[in-house]
């Protein structure tokens, strides 16, 4: 893999740090949490249990085309956890790299909701997964750089599985 980006996009609660950190480990890539982006009114509202709308994400967006594109100037390979829930937002961030990659992480809601609540130190509450399956558009045959996989998997077999879809 050389000169590649890849998002671990995906509604909150399904892995995508997890699976992100392995895979970047696995491919000896950049790993970048596109939550660390967020600007802090963003962050702030989310932690206040209100829903982010397009307009609070277009900063977010930014800066993740931004650290896309300087990812791709300098030769490097990242993977980047970022929602990417709305396919104009898949759209945007392709358009700061060709060579960008999505691996979407997906389960139903129950499954989601159940890890949530497992997992500490994170300011999207629970409240919020709600908005984020409805805000979901699911990747179409449009969009044959975006490879699904189930969450039910461990983490270890989602990673060998994509990065065997790589090579």
């Amino acid at each position: 893999m050389t000169n590649h980006c890849i998002i671990i996009m995906g509604v909150s609660g399904t892995g995508k740090s997890t699976v992100g950190q392995a895979l970047s480990h696995a491919l000896r890539a950049k790993f970048i949490d596109g939550d660390d982006l967020h600007p802090r009114r963003n962050i702030d509202k989310m932690a206040a249990g209100q829903p982010l709308d397009d307009t609070d994400r277009q900063p977010w967006l930014n800066r993740l085309a931004d650290v896309i594109y300087s990812l791709d100037k300098k030769h490097e390979n990242g993977v980047l956890v970022c929602s990417a829930l709305k396919k104009c937002y898949r759209d945007q961030l392709r358009a700061a790299n060709p060579h960008l990659k999505f691996l979407w992480l997906h389960g139903d809601f129950e499954r989601v909701l159940a890890r949530m609540r497992q997992r500490q130190g994170h300011f999207m509450p629970e409240a919020l997964l709600r908005s984020q399956f409805s805000n979901l558009e699911i990747p179409g045959l449009d969009e044959p750089d975006v490879m699904a996989v189930d969450i039910t998997p461990p983490v270890d077999s989602i990673v060998s599985q994509y990065v065997h879809q790589l090579r």
